[in-house]
């Protein structure tokens, strides 16, 4: 059985190199599915420290394998790889060198945290009896995702993995505390496109036009009901549009007008019975106003389900590393997340790494100016690592 401290000494000892890593992804970020400099870099780490890998899996997928000499259970670790359109606007080294591609939501963190547990894995593996199984999944960010690319790639056919564990950043969180939340965590996602099309003209004249503007605008306040009035008041849900164009002048009423919106819940059954109703009070709506509606309903993630009981484990293994006060209780959020489909398949737990608590790393996800607490390198594969091992040994995983 290998001491915390061990664990924690390897941390220290490895952390310039996670920031290293980190802070090449940073500089060098590519958006979904074409990850494809950033799975080389992966594997070329990988191929430095003798860790058996294989490449392009589910696009570009990559997955490493550190095995002990002792038969055990399957654990596996994930990190997303991907980054998002955004235009950096930090005044950094590292900045991002790809115009208008950030990684603005952590992942470069992620992987390089992951990484990171591997170099320490590997060299305690003697120590522990199993297998880790670590997963660097391409296009979290973008529909259709890429775990359920990978999962259903003939790879993952005979894969049955005891636990599957993914770390996020959190800039809600300071550095030096971690959060986690058995059960529903993060909502269902699916996205909402609309055209509207109808007889525009002059806006003094309303009489002779079809008002495509003030139809648009009906129909999004009409649709506010599936919430207020169909939604169970136990089930969160939350329907939202950011996205309006109704591109005429004063003076005139388009002919179209488009709108863009997200749906998300965490119940199945009302989330297929919820789209209905928004497809149905958006046709009425345009046939009572004599226009036409062209809807588009792009069915996204489901809804994360934490493993309680593995939460639960990984939160008391947590404390051992971080102290029972960094270990915080998270509350359910509205985000969503591609690890669902892990969820649904094997027993899985994605906790939040602490990144905030400075005013650089107070910005939050998907901010052009997100950064992290350079702290967290100095624990983050390390706390990854301890879980993992602790895992191992637990007899009981269910």
């Amino acid at each position: 059985m290998i001491p915390v401290e061990k664990i924690k000494i390897l941390a220290h000892e490895s952390a310039t190199m996670v920031k290293d890593i980190r802070e090449h992804l940073h500089a060098n970020p590519e958006l979904s599915f074409n990850e494809v400099q950033t799975a080389q870099y992966i594997a070329e780490l990988l191929e430095k420290w003798d860790i058996p890998f294989k490449s392009n899996i589910g696009g570009n997928g990559v997955v490493a394998l550190i095995k002990s000499p002792l038969k055990g259970k399957n654990i596996a670790l994930r990190a997303d790889i991907d980054a998002l359109p955004i235009d950096e606007k930090n005044n950094i080294p590292y900045c991002s060198v790809n115009k208008g591609v950030m990684h603005a939501c952590g992942h470069d963190l992620h992987t390089a945290s992951l990484l990171g547990t591997l170099y320490i894995l590997n060299q305690v593996k003697e120590t522990f009896s199993g297998s880790v199984w670590a997963i660097f999944q391409p296009a979290e960010e973008k529909l259709p995702g890429g775990a359920q690319a990978m999962l259903n790639d003939p790879f993952f056919a005979d894969k049955q993995f005891d636990a599957v564990i993914a770390q996020h950043v959190f800039p809600d969180l300071p550095a030096g505390t971690i959060g986690i939340k058995g059960g529903k965590y993060m909502a269902s996602t699916d996205e909402i496109y609309v055209t509207l099309n109808g007889k525009g003209g002059h806006a003094a004249t309303p009489h002779q036009i079809n008002d495509t503007v003030l139809i648009a605008s009906q129909i999004i306040v009409s649709l506010q009901q599936i919430v207020s009035r169909h939604a169970l008041p136990t089930i969160p849900t939350v329907l939202s549009f950011g996205k309006f164009i109704a591109n005429g002048a004063t003076n005139i009423i388009p002919n179209e007008v488009i709108l863009e919106g997200t749906f998300r819940t965490f119940n199945e059954e009302w989330r297929s019975k919820a789209l209905s109703l928004i497809t149905k009070i958006i046709r009425e709506t345009a046939n009572t106003h004599g226009i036409e509606a062209e809807i588009k309903i792009v069915n996204g993630y489901p809804a994360l389900i934490n493993s309680e009981q593995l939460a639960s484990k990984i939160s008391e293994i947590s404390k051992i590393y971080m102290g029972n006060e960094q270990v915080k209780e998270l509350e359910m959020r509205m985000t969503a997340e591609d690890f669902a489909y892990f969820a649904q398949k094997y027993p899985a737990v994605m906790y939040r790494i602490g990144t905030g608590g400075t005013d650089e790393s107070s910005f939050p996800l998907h901010s052009p100016q997100f950064n992290i607490n350079p702290s967290v390198y100095t624990y983050a594969h390390g706390l990854m690592a301890w879980i993992t091992i602790k895992l191992l040994e637990n007899e009981n995983m269910d």
